[in-house]
């Protein structure tokens, strides 16, 4: 049996229907108040779906029962101040209950990380699986939550734990919808005006769930991978965009002074409405920063040739139109 947490998201939804497409029956956790994608109702007899929250140890413990596999998307993600010290608090705990029961029960654990965990390059450099977050000056509760996340999963394997990390980069894909990365299609779709100067990885969710199945099924452990297609621009992106919806490109370079006061104004719209503020002083930072990665440690390790990123592009735009 093969347990998937988060198959109600954007990722883990793709990396469950993947394994059903290829004949398995797997199990999956959700929230009692979460809904199942669209895109699994139609394997019902193929996916048994269980209540377990990742911080019920006892829930947990009967979810993995008869398992051999286990793949970790499930996570919380929110900008929201108010929610960061709970989000690191059951980011980092629900990985610590799930890493602790798979050690015991001897269980393989395909861990999803973030790109968010991984540190800068030196300007001009591609980041590798060998840069590492700072703690000590990071600010970002979700970045902080994946690396230490990261880390549970890293004493694990110390401890003898079959385990295998992916950092994905933004991860785009017509069933993302209006959410996530879905934002920047849609905002783009409704008229942006402005583009930055930043650049960023980009791929698509389902070579992103076609990387982790294969990692799964292979004799590699102890290793993390960086999962990225290309290294894209945002100016050219989001043109790119703007030109599958038939919609005018963003022409104006947002420069930093520009950001810097639109996250501000962001923030106090946010505490007024109680709405998440359009754009958070980390997304305003990385907008105008170059975030560039190498993916060929996992091409080498898997032989994995990805989809361009333009093809995707096309896809979402499809979806969303």
């Amino acid at each position: 049996m093969i347990l998937v947490t988060g198959a109600t998201g954007f990722l883990g939804s793709e990396v469950a229907l993947q394994l059903v497409q290829q004949g398995h029956c797997i199990r999956c956790t959700k929230r009692t108040s979460s809904a199942i994608p669209s895109i699994l109702q139609a394997f019902s007899s193929q996916i048994e779906w269980v209540n377990a929250d990742l911080l019920d140890i006892f829930a947990l413990e009967a979810a993995l029962e008869g398992v051999k596999q286990v793949y970790h998307s499930a996570a919380w993600v929110s900008l929201k101040e108010a929610d960061k010290k709970q989000m690191i608090y059951t980011n980092i705990t629900g990985t610590a209950n799930l890493v602790n029961l798979c050690l015991q029960q001897d269980l393989k654990l395909l861990h999803v990380s973030s790109v968010a965990a991984i540190g800068l390059a030196k300007p001009g450099d591609l980041i590798t699986e060998n840069h590492h977050l700072d703690l000590a000056t990071e600010t970002d509760g979700y970045a902080i939550s994946k690396l230490e996340s990261e880390m549970e999963v890293w004493r694990g394997i110390a401890e003898g734990l079959d385990a295998v990390v992916v950092n994905p980069t933004i991860i785009i894909g017509p069933n993302a919808g209006t959410a996530g990365s879905g934002q920047l299609f849609e905002t783009v779709r409704k008229g942006l005006k402005f583009y930055t100067e930043g650049t960023c990885g980009f791929v698509d969710v389902q070579d992103v769930a076609r990387c982790m199945i294969t990692l799964m099924n292979s004799d590699i452990t102890a290793e993390r991978f960086i999962i990225s297609s290309e290294n894209r621009d945002y100016k050219s992106l989001t043109a790119e965009i703007a030109d599958c919806f038939g919609v005018k490109r963003p022409s104006t370079l947002a420069k930093s002074w520009m950001l810097a006061v639109a996250w501000r104004v962001a923030k106090i719209a946010s505490a007024l409405t109680g709405n998440p503020p359009a754009i958070d002083k980390i997304s305003a930072q990385a907008a105008s920063m170059e975030r560039n990665y190498d993916n060929s440690k996992i091409k080498a390790a898997i032989g994995i040739e990805f989809k361009p990123v333009s093809e995707t592009v096309k896809e979402v735009c499809e979806a969303l139109s």
